[in-house]
């Protein structure tokens, strides 16, 4: 291990995020654990300099406040505690250390060098990845998105043809996605790549669900069920590889924090899940996982693609999914994405997609009354997707798109622009 590391131990503290990137903005990494690690584990842990007791407004968990196991106080490593009064530390703080403060902790009291940067990472990652895999294989579920692309390139640096990637067109992709994976992956990129086009197989499972946290973990187990039928036709394959990065986890809930939104690959794993998980960009925020990206050399036209949810459509088709609004949304998303590159907003905005909800809206096609689907147009702004601001369009090119939409994508007959932050919204809908 390259990096030195501070543990946050999370007390249910709302702001672990912000301490974990202040740390690692000054050069030192820091992992977020637990508060009911045990010291066996924390000195498990590689080349930890320090520890941190973050504790909030969420510490009270069913009636009682949580504490640490009290031999980490004299655990050995130097201890701080952030608004925890009851805390056994000498140093105390109420509030986030500004950063003079930090640094200060950080180099002076815990020796720590600043040694964290993406070389040290991705080094670090393909000796953890050896390590865990050994001589055995790794299946991947490649979406072509910038969290799996990235994990792609990591273990074919770690482990080469041992790694196995598999598409999965689950009809729920945006418009031409699974044609342009295949073409980058196997054909441009020579991976060992095997795509399956479940589109029947997802819906049929989909048809009448209507509740969000439902339908993320029907294609989150479906997508495991695929992947073990793959599996079978294979040999060797014990690992099952995947994306998730710390957010992810965050809003998938912890011991003192509530759920957000499960994410596929965190709340939606079956319980008899028959691989071991290979998770190298877990500790990452995602702007940490674009530049883990171009450190490894992958295109900067992929590293900064769109981000795209592991259900795809599934969370912006509102409601129980149907074929027709399916397409709807493929469509007038594909409108969407090519008038913000006309207008450079591709390159300036974060995040942008459509939405379309299950109802209809009375309009005039035709010039004759006519009822349609409204179309929600999203475009947002986030370094770390933990908050988000709204982009301001200009009204000429919303107008554009609007036009286009309704004209090209007769089943919708309103468009609207959503201008709300996160939070207290989410970026997606569901």
């Amino acid at each position: 291990m390259k990096q030195d590391m501070i543990v946050i131990l999370d007390l249910g503290s709302t702001e672990n995020t912000v301490v974990a990137r202040q740390i690692r903005d000054m050069g030192v990494y820091s992992e977020i654990h637990p508060h009911d690690i045990t010291v066996d584990e924390l000195k498990a842990l590689n080349n930890v300099k320090g520890v941190i007791l973050n504790g909030g407004e969420n510490r009270v968990v069913d009636g009682v406040a949580v504490d640490v196991m009290p031999e980490i106080y004299d655990c050995g490593f130097p201890v701080i505690s952030i608004d925890h009064p009851t805390s056994k530390c000498e140093t105390k703080y109420d509030s986030l250390p500004d950063d003079a403060t930090m640094k200060a902790f950080l180099f002076d009291v815990c020796k720590a060098e600043a040694n964290w940067n993406m070389k040290n990472f991705v080094e670090d990652q393909v000796e953890l990845i050896r390590r865990q895999v050994g001589d055995k294989k790794v299946l991947l579920a490649l979406s072509g998105g910038v969290d799996s692309s990235v994990v792609a390139a990591l273990l074919i640096k770690a482990i080469g043809k041992q790694l196995v990637c598999v598409h999965v067109n689950h009809g729920l992709m945006r418009k031409n996605e699974s044609e342009s994976v295949v073409e980058v992956f196997r054909n441009q990129l020579n991976a060992n790549l095997v795509y399956v086009d479940a589109t029947d197989r997802f819906l049929g499972k989909l048809e009448n669900v209507a509740d969000p946290e439902q339908k993320r973990k029907i294609i989150g187990a479906e997508f495991i069920r695929v992947f073990e039928e793959e599996a079978r036709k294979l040999e060797g394959i014990d690992f099952l590889g995947q994306g998730t990065i710390y957010p992810d986890i965050i809003e998938s809930g912890t011991k003192t924090a509530k759920v957000v939104k499960s994410h596929h690959n965190v709340g939606g794993l079956p319980e008899d899940l028959q691989f071991e998980l290979v998770e190298p960009l877990l500790q990452l925020f995602k702007d940490e996982v674009r530049a883990c990206g171009i450190e490894l050399g992958l295109p900067a036209e992929m590293v900064y693609r769109q981000p795209f949810p592991g259900p795809g459509l599934g969370v912006r088709c509102l409601g129980a999914i149907t074929r027709d609004r399916l397409e709807a949304l493929r469509e007038s998303d594909a409108i969407l994405r090519e008038e913000f590159a006309k207008a450079g907003l591709d390159k300036k905005v974060w995040q942008y997609f459509t939405v379309v909800p299950d109802f209809k809206a009375v309009g005039v096609r035709n010039h004759e009354r006519s009822m349609g689907y409204m179309c929600v147009i999203r475009a947002v702004n986030t370094i770390d997707a933990m908050t988000a601001t709204i982009e301001r369009i200009d009204y000429d090119i919303l107008e554009k798109i609007a036009d286009r939409i309704t004209a090209e994508v007769p089943s919708i007959n309103r468009v609207v622009y959503e201008i709300t932050k996160k939070p207290v919204a989410t970026i997606e809908f569901e």
